[in-house]
């Protein structure tokens, strides 16, 4: 099968959050399974370790088209080389001001466009795809332009969070070279907006997300943000599917971030972690005191305020926290203050840092995972392999990836994290609480760590359901549309 994959991020090219980690291991997953991938990405000027490579088109709108050919074999990288792309040299969809970039609509909307054509094999590639599979609200449009420019390709479009939905002024249509016919509330209008994500959810043929449980979460007006209705109505072309890791990318027995490795089989070389990563924070607690790790952005959903209102509580038990992430300024103000509070005892880490992200999962005891709401969540499964045990509110793809600690689960050997129903700060004291009492018990808490790193979280299960995905996208045949 020949898939188009557009999207804003890959793993070891250009990241912001899950969509780089889900983009490449989907795509590596494909592509081993012996699919044809075409990944579209714009080259921002982010972008790393992509170099000048080979040009094999120009584009219609000036620039040129460039293509990577990593391993495994059948999968390609084509970079949108554009002037106003490689000005976005820091974070791809914020600009210095900490607001977007002022051309995010035009520019989305070509780059979708773009995406269309080339499915279309309307840049004489000989190649043409048998299904697109856009992702998130900058190339939601994709499903559109397939419609617009008449390319009778099928599409899957997956919602990896509904709360960003690019929406623009009314009066910025003309911008975006779309007919103003799309300005309707059964299309692209939203509260007297434009949605970009708007377009993707209706027009798509078949509509994914990250996990089962936010896939019914999102029909429901408590988490829907304004699109449930859309969302129900297009209840049976909607599927969750959990995401995977890259089982040999995150792998604690030959992690080089890690200052020394171990596994299920062989555990003894996390002690020398967990002593390693509280003389790298500039923690002073005993040794046995646990450390309760946070890695992830900053930013309301993922409970970060609940957490400062958490911290006093928990720093009367015996326990340190650590803190690994950025994004908003105020809650990054409230995380530094209690840093400054409770010396030795709370460490905070204001930026983005893979090799400390995987030394927190390798040397501590807890992830803390108070999120508001989560469509499915990575870091969990990235310390369930490390050994780090979960703290997690139970919403989205935490309760469907983690299984709480219950005496049942506990007594077969399947638990794995600690879930809690309260997504307040007193509900993650209590599960706190919770998990301390089993580490209390050294046998106990070893069955669970163990559960965790032998469980397996890889993306074979996920691509061969997308596989299904396009299969069944493609039987049903593109969306009907009347111009």
């Amino acid at each position: 099968m020949r898939i188009l994959f557009a999207t804003t991020e890959f793993e070891g090219l250009v990241k912001v959050g899950g969509l780089a980690d889900f983009a490449a291991g989907l795509g590596h997953a494909l592509a081993r399974a012996g699919e044809q991938l075409r990944v579209l990405l714009p080259y921002f000027g982010s972008v790393q370790g992509a170099g000048e490579a080979p040009v094999i088109a120009e584009l219609p709108g000036g620039g040129c088209l460039r293509e990577l050919r990593p391993r495994p074999r059948g999968l390609r990288i084509w970079l949108v080389d554009q002037p106003h792309w490689r000005a976005r040299a820091g974070n791809p969809y914020t600009a210095p001001d900490g607001r977007g970039w002022p051309d995010d609509g035009p520019a989305f909307s070509a780059f979708s466009r773009l995406a269309a054509q080339l499915a279309g094999d309307r840049l004489g590639l000989g190649w043409r795809a048998d299904v697109v599979h856009a992702n998130d609200w900058p190339t939601a449009l994709v499903p559109v332009w397939l419609m617009l420019e008449r390319v009778p390709v099928a599409s899957v479009f997956t919602i990896h969070n509904l709360a960003y939905q690019g929406l623009f002024p009314a009066s910025s249509g003309a911008g975006f070279g779309l007919p103003p016919w799309l300005f309707h509330p059964e299309a692209l209008e939203y509260w007297g907006q434009w949605s970009f994500l708007k377009g993707g959810l209706v027009f798509a043929d078949r509509l994914t997300t990250v996990s089962p449980s936010y896939a019914a979460e999102i029909r429901t007006p408590a988490f829907g943000e304004g699109l449930d209705g859309v969302l129900r109505a297009r209840g049976p072309d909607l599927e969750g599917i959990v995401n995977g890791i890259e089982e040999d990318a995150w792998n604690p027995a030959r992690d080089p971030a890690l200052p020394a490795h171990f596994s299920a089989a062989r555990p003894a070389g996390r002690t020398q972690c967990v002593r390693s990563l509280r003389a790298e924070l500039g923690l002073t607690v005993a040794d046995d005191v646990p450390l309760a790790a946070f890695v992830g952005r900053v930013q309301p959903q993922k409970g970060i305020a609940e957490l400062l209102a958490a911290l006093p509580q928990l720093l009367e038990l015996p326990l340190a926290v650590a803190v690994l992430g950025s994004g908003d300024a105020t809650l990054e103000a409230g995380l530094r203050a209690a840093a400054a509070r409770y010396p030795g005892r709370c460490s905070v880490t204001l930026r983005y840092d893979d090799g400390l992200g995987r030394r927190l999962c390798a040397g501590s005891d807890l992830l803390l995972m108070p999120s508001r709401f989560e469509p499915c969540g990575l870091t969990q499964l990235y310390a369930m392999r490390y050994g780090c045990i979960p703290v997690a509110h139970a919403v989205g793809g935490l309760r469907d990836t983690i299984t709480d600690a219950t005496p049942a689960a506990l007594g077969d050997g399947s638990a794995t994290g600690v879930l809690y129903g309260s997504g307040t700060a007193a509900g993650l004291v209590g599960a706190v609480r919770r998990a301390l009492s089993l580490r209390a018990d050294p046998e106990r808490w070893q069955r669970l760590q163990q559960a965790g790193m032998r469980g397996h979280h890889g993306w074979g299960p996920g691509a061969a359901a997308y596989q299904r995905i396009y299969d069944t996208a493609r039987e049903k045949g593109t969306v009907p549309f009347f111009i």
